[in-house]
This record gives structure tokens, sequence and C-alpha cells, in this order.
């Protein structure tokens, strides 16, 4: 049944240039969730952006292998959450993005950007682990009005 499950016409593939999009056949599903979570939902003053590996063993580029992790195999998804745990934003992890990472800004800084572009200057506070800070991000999301 899983087979014959499909989100987007094969016939319409996009060529795989530099704006190769790699979740193309599930884009429409992800950004659909993505502004449900915005639409019916405020997020409380307390937000937290995380790494999740969902476990997955099936065939795509973009698989994370982490040996020292229970779900070793899996794709891994950047989310930013409310206090409560519910996921407000998220980003799926394709690889390698050097589109987003420039000279002023590394790739975790732009995934943080991303994750918090609805929440800007409303006054929210995030929190995150080191694997994401760095003092430019922190200028950048205090010139937002983000603590």
């Amino acid at each position: 049944m899983l087979h014959f499950l499909h989100f987007a016409d094969n016939s319409h593939t996009p060529d795989e240039g530099e704006e190769y999009d790699r979740l193309w056949k599930r884009r429409t599903v992800f950004d659909k969730l993505n502004k449900a979570y915005a639409k019916f939902y405020n997020p409380s003053e307390h937000l937290a952006v995380d790494e999740e590996i969902v476990k997955f063993k099936g065939r795509v580029i973009f698989r994370q292998y982490t040996p020292k992790k229970r779900k070793r195999f899996g794709i891994k998804i950047y989310k930013l959450c409310d206090e409560s745990g519910y996921m407000y934003d998220m980003r799926v992890y394709l690889g390698r993005d050097s589109r987003s990472a420039t000279d002023n800004m590394t790739a975790t800084h732009a995934t943080v950007r991303h994750l918090t572009s609805r929440v800007e200057g409303l006054g929210h506070k995030i929190f995150m682990d080191n694997f994401f800070s760095s003092p430019r991000l922190f200028d950048d999301l205090d010139r937002r009005k983000i603590n």
C-alpha cells in the first residue's frame, strides 16, 4: 500500500541543478503542516530549538548515520517547540546546505533564523544547546527582538 502512496506527480520531476530540492515529493506535505502549526496555535513565551532523528531505514540521500545514538539511521529534523511540547515549526535536514551558509552566517545560524522567523519581534525567549549557539546568532536574535 505504501508503494502507491504519492504526494507529487512523478511526471513533473525537477531537473537536478543547483536549486534542486531533495524533498520535492513531500515538500507540499511539510509546507501544509508548518502552515497549520502556525495557523491553529499561538506559542507560549518560552520556545526551544532542537534537532531530532526520526528513525528511517529506507534509501534517501539525506539519511543520517549516528553510530553513538540509539536511532543510528534516520532523517534529521530541526524543530521549534513550545514548552508544552507542541511543534511550532520544522525543517528537514537535507544534507550540506551551501546556500544558507554564507561568510557572516553559519548553517546552524541560518536554521535558527528560519525557524524563528514567525516569532520575530514578539519578545519570545528561545532556548537551545551549544550546537546552535554562537555570538553572532545571539546578536542577530537580539536585533530581531528574540531573547
